[in-house]
């Protein structure tokens, strides 16, 4: 079992470059650096660093070993964070994994009522294009479904509920020839500059490009960006057209006096939003509250002060 003050230890030097660095920065003699950093190469049989000039540097195997603990630190530290909170009679931590455009749109004011109702809650707040839901932590995952993929498969244990379904929309410089429209056939898209605005290219890049597919056309994607916003941008600026699903729209500051926005049909390109929620969590408050809090923001409803765990939603074991 490796010891998680020398692996701590360890990283430290690597970040300050020296020994005495690492002392200075942890509060150790630097002789107490060293003895740590020994006693983990002898454990571990390694040859982890390398002395360069005044300073120490990570051999080839000391990177790899470096780039593997740093995960490990991450899971013991909100473990340590746990334990900590159960120790002080506190509600815990709620691990939240959303998509970008549910980021910027909902979760601002759903995380602030969570936090004056819960004030004893810490919310860990994740990103789930950068994840695709691989993480095996996640209490709660706002993500895009796409069914018949392993995103499923993997979340075993988790219930899943419905949340929306929405339509994808072109964004288009005002002067474009196409601005005065309100619906757009995709297919008069063919040949047109596109500006990509995917973070991964992920479930909702795979979703247009089907349906691209679908017409028998790939887009031409001149520009890349990975955020909505910068993507927006670009067509404001008239560098080509942007596609989009319609949340990720309005969770945009666009200009409309540059821009005009239209639903793509024939056929119309659509993503579902899902919760998902670990089954163990089930009796959590804080989690019932959540619920609440999105289905209000999927009605465009003020939500209630009263929490209803019985809330209705449509729910996939």
């Amino acid at each position: 079992m490796l010891d998680l003050t020398r692996l701590r230890t360890f990283r430290a030097v690597l970040a300050s470059g020296s020994v005495n660095g690492a002392a200075a920065n942890l509060g150790y003699t630097p002789s107490a650096v060293s003895q740590q950093l020994h006693a983990l190469q002898r454990e571990t049989g390694l040859e982890l660093l390398e002395r360069r000039g005044r300073g120490l540097v990570p051999t080839t195997i000391g990177r790899r070993f470096a780039a593997e603990a740093e995960a490990l630190l991450e899971q013991a530290t909100r473990l340590e964070c746990l334990a900590a909170d159960l120790r002080g009679g506190r509600t815990g931590s709620l691990v939240i994994t959303h998509i970008a455009s549910v980021g910027a749109s909902w979760i601002p004011a759903v995380a602030a009522t969570l936090s004056r109702e819960f004030p004893d809650l810490r919310l860990d707040l994740r990103l789930w294009e950068l994840t695709q839901g691989a993480g095996s932590d996640t209490d709660v995952e706002i993500a895009v479904d796409l069914p018949g993929t392993d995103s499923e498969k993997i979340r075993d244990g988790y219930d899943t509920e419905e949340l929306l379904t929405e339509p994808y929309v072109v964004v288009l410089p005002a002067g474009h020839r196409l601005a005065s429209r309100t619906e757009v056939p995709l297919k008069e898209l063919y040949g047109e500059a596109w500006v990509d605005n995917d973070i991964a290219r992920g479930a909702c890049r795979r979703i247009l490009l089907d349906a691209c597919a679908a017409q028998g056309f790939t887009p031409i994607f001149q520009l890349e960006t990975q955020d909505y916003g910068a993507a927006v941008a670009f067509v404001e600026a008239g560098a080509g057209i942007t596609v989009m699903p319609r949340l990720s729209y309005s969770s945009v500051r666009a200009d409309p006096g540059k821009v005009a926005v239209a639903t793509l049909v024939e056929p119309t390109p659509e993503r579902t939003i899902v919760v998902r929620t670990r089954r163990t969590g089930a009796g959590s408050p804080a989690i019932a509250r959540l619920l609440e809090l999105l289905r209000a923001k999927v009605a465009g409803q003020r939500p209630k002060q009263a929490v209803n765990s019985a809330a209705p939603g449509r729910v996939r074991a």
